[in-house]
């Protein structure tokens, strides 16, 4: 039997990062991104992919600021998961992101992967690094 898997989303402005992982296995992948249209196409994109990949739950990384705080972008990303619950019938789960994008960077850095090529992957690795976060913290209770 398959393991369940999780969905992960780094919602930006312009693109979404799309991570899965196994939770059998704890293990994050990059899987796509999607590039945002704005409202209905954004949401049916997520919730096909959801179903392409039998997915048991998503989750969604939340911006916050340095000092905990909840900013204007991570209130636009409140805005979409709000949107995406009556979209898709998998719970959601909004997880800490703080960091992602930063960490993604310096894994394509220390990978070699090209400056030109890391702009149309940075947001599907940001998704991956905060889905494995969650992963890990999941195993550590578990």
């Amino acid at each position: 039997m398959d393991s369940p898997r999780i969905l992960c989303l780094d919602v930006g402005d312009r693109r979404i990062g799309v991570a899965v992982g196994d939770v059998g296995i704890a293990l994050a992948r990059p899987l796509t991104v999607i590039q945002r249209k704005g409202g209905r196409p954004d949401l049916d994109a997520v919730a096909q992919l959801a179903r392409e990949h039998n997915v048991e739950r998503i989750v969604v990384g939340l911006p916050r600021s340095l000092d905990g705080t909840l900013g204007p972008q991570a209130r636009k990303v409140q805005a979409f998961v709000a949107a995406l619950k009556r979209h898709v019938d998998a719970p959601i789960e909004m997880w800490d992101e703080q960091f992602s994008t930063v960490e993604a960077e310096r894994l394509m850095a220390e990978t070699g992967v090209r400056r030109e090529k890391r702009r149309g992957q940075v947001d599907a690795i940001a998704a991956a690094v905060v889905l494995q976060s969650y992963l890990d913290t999941q195993r550590k209770q578990g």
